[in-house]
């Protein structure tokens, strides 16, 4: 993927809702150009608030938003919300209950054509043919997808998307994260999505920003961010992790099932080995180091929990397995999926 410009750019972004709490603690963030980017964090590490200070829902108390050239906020300036080109799809999706599908979309437009403008934002998500129809008529993911069709209507710089498909059952989200990915790419918008699933937000990103307590900690592709965490609490954001702590010692990290490479650390200097569970590799062995102690069974692959002299850990093995509670075994690692950081 080619650089993108940017469009948003967030610097030092920090507020406080209490003195002793920081809900934004100095965040970074780059938007670009017709990219999507998902931001993914735990609860309470300031998601929520980036958005809405992103919106002008919030002032910042430090730190700068910027579209271009034109300061949305800093220490002088902060634009109200009307005053930026933003859309806004909330978790609830905020629809008028007294207005039509077309009327929700049209709202906020100006122009004779507005409501033609309206109707082909609708046309394009496919829900033409409901126009006349009030929210309490309409599905969860239509309405969903009004409320998306609104946020796109006025053209805006940005779309911001918060927890968009939190309330809807597995198989209709997935569904509909689909659609709502190909609309915003078939209208080359900038969006930021905020969401607490990992796995979500790997499938709707071109770009991966991770949050935890007010600051963005790493960002990129994806693929790169799944593959090298720069820190423990990075890998947990993206799924299961084993954390072994070990220490530098001729280039390499010791862990209970050998030697890992430590590339640009230094010797002497303590780490954390990141394990995910498919990095586990699993052979029958009689006298093996290691006992399986738990077997279940998670779809196309299988968890299996061992133990060994210093601990205990969860191998992710495809399925199926002969492996049973009560085995021996040998343990090696892929180091495909083993990444060695700084403690």
């Amino acid at each position: 993927m080619t650089d993108a410009q940017t469009v948003l750019s967030i610097r030092g972004a920090e507020h406080r809702y209490r003195a002793d709490h920081a809900a934004l603690a100095g965040a970074d963030l780059d938007l670009h150009a017709g990219r999507i980017t998902a931001l993914l964090g735990p609860s309470g590490s300031g998601k929520s608030t980036l958005l809405r200070a992103i919106a002008g829902l919030e002032r910042l108390d430090a730190g700068s938003i910027r579209l271009g050239d034109t300061i949305w906020n800093d220490s002088h300036t902060h634009l109200p919300p009307e005053a930026r080109r933003v859309g806004m799809v909330f978790q609830d999706y905020a629809l008028f209950p007294h207005m039509t599908a077309l009327a929700n979309v049209a709202f906020g437009l100006s122009g004779l054509d507005k409501k033609a403008r309206a109707l082909a934002q609708l046309e394009a998500a496919e829900l033409g043919h409901r126009a006349r129809a009030y929210p309490h008529e309409l599905s969860g993911g239509e309405q969903q997808r009004v409320a998306l069709a609104r946020a796109l209507a006025p053209q805006p710089a940005v779309v911001l998307l918060d927890e968009p498909f939190s309330g809807l059952d597995r198989r209709l989200r997935g569904e509909l994260r689909e659609r709502t990915v190909d609309t915003l790419r078939a209208a080359r918008t900038t969006a930021l999505i905020v969401t607490h699933d990992a796995e979500e937000a790997m499938a709707v990103a071109d770009q991966l920003a991770l949050m935890d307590a007010g600051r963005i900690i790493q960002t990129g592709a994806p693929d790169d961010v799944w593959m090298n965490p720069v820190s423990a609490t990075a890998a947990k954001l993206l799924g299961d992790v084993e954390i072994i702590a070990s220490r530098v010692s001729g280039g390499q990290a010791e862990t209970p099932f050998g030697a890992v490479d430590a590339p640009g650390l230094a010797a002497g200097q303590p780490v954390s080995v990141l394990i995910r569970p498919r990095a586990f590799m699993l052979t029958p062995d009689e006298n093996g180091g290691f006992t399986i102690t738990r077997r279940r069974s998670a779809g196309p692959h299988l968890n299996h929990r061992f133990a060994g002299a210093t601990g205990e850990w969860t191998a992710q093995t495809p399925a199926p397995s002969a492996l049973a509670e009560g085995d021996r075994v040998n343990v090696v690692l892929d180091p495909v999926y083993v990444r060695v950081v700084a403690a």
